[in-house]
């Protein structure tokens, strides 16, 4: 009993010690009021039989949901001609697709998180022999391609994101990174069109900034984010930049003119080798943050101390977790404790199972 006194003070003092940790502080975003820094970033995981979200997703993104936590959905196709190289990836252009969201959503609000869809098209990288309509070559950013191809797509987009709020997402990310159609625009290493959608800075930017503007016209600029990898390099050597930088500061400048709420952004170290900490003569973000004028979230490879560092250096407001937000559906919580890890299993990222490494990672109470 003699313990007791120094025993609650040191608890108190740990308590004190993790209420000061940079990311498990609060943050405004926009309307949105976070209670952490910790974000799941988008994650393609393969388990949308025939492009229709499954039941089993409610149980999935519920793990990871915090009362004031911030979840990005994996990545969903905004028509029939989105589809990528990846089967079972879900879509939302269809009423079965957006019917099939509401109780995903639905499981998330009541958790209290606040919960993004992630639209995407392929572009070039579909798989057209199976994905494609008809099996016609997808679309992409090539001088060959019909001129009315651009209204549709933005179009497209417009579609996707109303059928999103509908299906009560609170707002929309625009995938605009990892070498899929709105990046292939962007990339002056794919990018060949020879009219005003090609060449130079602005004609490249001209056509993702049309998406996000005719987006934010139609569900409010405030509810609009967009993910962009301009130092990637994702799908060969063919969606590099000459100079990258420069292509992220253009767009971040642009995008202020426009008011959307946040970039979401992946760190160039991350790049060449997707996802895996690769040196790099572009040593940080900093420039393109200075930029921009929004909430700026950061993703690529971050670990628990380097999160930290990011959020109380202002290198970033948010911190996007994937791999580790996989394995650890309570990553907060861990983060909070410094507690040990899951370790993610490659093997099943994008396997079809609908439990096998996608709901059965423990949480920490059950380990």
């Amino acid at each position: 009993m003699a313990n007791t006194n120094s025993d609650t003070k040191e608890e108190s003092k740990k308590m004190d010690e993790r209420e000061t940790i940079p990311l498990l502080t609060s943050y405004k975003m926009g309307n949105f009021n976070l209670s952490h820094r910790i974000v799941l970033a988008p994650l393609t995981r393969s388990r949308s039989y025939n492009f229709v979200p499954q039941p089993h997703a409610a149980l999935y993104y519920s793990q990871r949901t915090t009362k004031g936590g911030f979840l990005i959905g994996e990545a969903t196709g905004v028509s029939d001609t989105a589809k990528d190289e990846y089967p079972n990836t879900p879509g939302i252009w269809t009423r079965e697709q957006v019917e099939a969201w509401k109780p995903i959503v639905s499981t998330v609000h009541e958790k209290g998180g606040i919960f993004f869809c992630q639209l995407w098209h392929a572009g070039k990288v579909s798989n057209y022999d199976e994905f494609q309509p008809h099996g016609e070559a997808p679309i992409s950013s090539t001088n060959k391609r019909p001129r009315k191809e651009i209204p549709k797509l933005v179009n497209e987009f417009v579609i996707a994101a109303k059928n999103a709020m509908e299906a009560g997402f609170d707002g929309i990310e625009l995938h605009g990174a990892n070498g899929y159609l709105l990046d292939q625009f962007l990339k002056d290493k794919v990018n060949d069109e020879d009219d005003e959608y090609g060449g130079t800075i602005e004609n490249r930017c001209r056509f993702p900034l049309q998406v996000v503007k005719a987006v934010a016209d139609e569900i409010g600029a405030d509810k609009v984010g967009i993910r962009l990898s301009p130092f990637a390099d994702c799908v060969g050597d063919d969606t590099n930049n000459d100079d990258p930088q420069a292509l992220g500061i253009h767009m971040a400048e642009s995008l202020n003119q426009l008011g959307i709420l946040y970039i979401h952004l992946i760190e160039p170290r991350t790049m060449v080798t997707q996802f895996h900490k690769f040196d790099t003569k572009y040593l940080s973000l900093e420039p393109i943050r200075k930029a921009f004028k929004g909430t700026f979230i950061v993703a690529g490879g971050y670990d628990r101390s380097e999160g930290n560092l990011a959020i109380s250096s202002s290198a970033a407001d948010l911190v996007a977790y994937g791999r580790l937000f996989l394995a650890n559906p309570d990553l907060p919580t861990r983060f909070q404790l410094d507690a040990q890890l899951n370790e993610p299993d490659a093997t099943t990222f994008s396997t079809h199972d609908p439990v096998l490494g996608y709901t059965d990672y423990p949480f920490l109470q059950d380990i």
